[in-house]
Formats: C-alpha cells, structure tokens, sequence
C-alpha cells in the first residue's frame, strides 16, 4: 500500500512538472543561465560523509540540470566548478575536485554528442592537471560542432583576474596600434574576456543560501537577475531550475530604463 502511494505522489508530482514547463515554455526562456553551485561539503557533513561524497553526489546533477537546461531551450548554461580561489583547500579534496570532470566528461560525453551540447571552458586551463586538461580539451574537439546548448564549465575561474588580464590586453593592443583607445567601449571591452562570443547571463542561480558573487563573473552579471535558493547543490533538481524561471520571468527586466 505504501509502495503504491509513493509512486501516485511519483506520477502526480512529475504531471505537475510537466504542466509548469509546457506553461513555462509559452514565455520567455533564459538564454543564459549562470550557475554557483554551492553546498556540496554541507551536504556531505549532514550525513557524517566525507566532503569529497557531497562532491561526486553534485556531479550527477550537473548531469540532470545539463538535460533539463537543453530540453527547455536555454542556450547556454555556464557552471562554477572550480575557483582560482579554491586550491586553498585541502589537497585531497581538490585532487578529487580536479578528478571530476575527466570522471563526468568521460561517462557522458556520448549522452552529451547525442544531445547536441558543445562544451566550453572559461578560466586558466594551463594551470590545471594534465588529465583534467585533456579530458576538457577532448569534450570540447568533440562537441565543437554541436549546435544545441553550450554547456560552459567555469574552471579555474575568477573574475577579477579575467578583467586585470584584459585590461593588460587592451593596454597593449592600443599601444601596438591595433586598437584606439577613444574606440574602446562596454561591447570591445568584453571581447577582451574569456567569455567573448557569448551573451551575459539572463539569470544567476545560487544553491545553498549564501547570498554573494564570490568572484563569478563580475563585468558580465551587471543587468543579470538574481535567484538564491537554500537547497544545497547535491538536492538541486529540475522543480528548483523550474521554480528560478518561473521567478524570472515575472521579474521586468529594465536595464537601468523606466517602463
């Protein structure tokens, strides 16, 4: 009896899901959805696990939002998977952390082709082990001519680095002549960060309730909606990326106007 009252609750909560999508559907999507995904230590100490448990649980739902994302028509969805910041902690947990993405890339990088997701990666990738390099550098050679979502990995990331690094590249493109510097405006500017060729994010989502940018995106997130959540990363679903649109798109958006 109770087996069979677990799955009607199953049946009726994903007819639901599929009823707010459909209605979802019939107003404005996200082009790009941003990402920080926080909570997957918490989530592993609240079961006496250790941190590196809260870490792989975190990687199987960049799998599900990674499908959720594609089926609903986002185009873009950039994840925070690693901060320049993050090598401050302990060295067995960023040895698995840099593990991770050899370990997703190689068990759905098929799943991925066939969905016709192109991956991306944003943040200093020469500093990375050589096996995470190559596991990023084959999933982008071979999705490079998907043309479904961008799946874009923030790797070894950190904003005020990628501005400083730009900065430096416009002082010397104006010094060499390639550039005027009375030229230089907002849109040349941000053809100087890692992000280039990509529109800046509709929406930013946080797991977990902390309430801060930590060094993510900081030029690009200017006229983003923000959208935080206490779930913790490895309880994140699609009922939570669903209820973040729903939110968004009942927000006006005026970009510093008036309507």
């Amino acid at each position: 009896m109770f087996d069979k009252m677990k799955l009607w609750k199953s049946q009726n909560s994903s007819s639901d899901l599929r009823e707010r999508v459909e209605k979802m559907k019939e107003l404005q999507i996200p082009e790009h959805v941003a990402i920080i995904m926080d909570g997957n230590g918490r989530w592993a100490k609240k079961r006496a696990l250790p941190r590196i448990a809260g870490h792989h649980e975190g990687m199987k739902v960049v799998r599900k939002i990674t499908k959720f994302a594609n089926e609903i028509g986002v185009k873009t969805l950039t994840l925070y998977a690693f901060s320049t910041e993050n090598w401050k902690r302990p060295k067995m947990e960023v040895d698995f952390l840099m593990k991770l993405p050899e370990e997703f890339l190689g068990t759905f990088l098929p799943e991925l082709v066939e969905g016709n997701v192109q991956v991306r990666m944003i943040g200093y990738m020469d500093h990375l082990p050589s096996h995470t390099r190559n596991a990023v550098a084959r999933a982008m050679e071979e999705t490079k001519n998907n043309t479904g979502l961008v799946l874009n990995f923030a790797l070894n990331y950190g904003s005020r680095a990628e501005i400083l690094e730009a900065v430096k590249h416009v002082l010397k493109d104006c010094k060499s002549g390639i550039m005027n510097e009375n030229d230089l405006n907002e849109e040349k500017f941000s053809s100087y960060l890692m992000t280039k060729g990509l529109q800046d994010p509709d929406l930013l989502i946080r797991t977990s309730g902390e309430i801060r940018l930590s060094n993510f995106m900081l030029w690009q997130l200017a006229y983003t909606e923000f959208w935080f959540t206490d779930v913790l990363w490895p309880d994140f679903d699609e009922e939570q990326m669903l209820e973040a649109i729903e939110v968004f798109q009942n927000r006006q958006r005026r970009f510093g106007g008036v309507q």
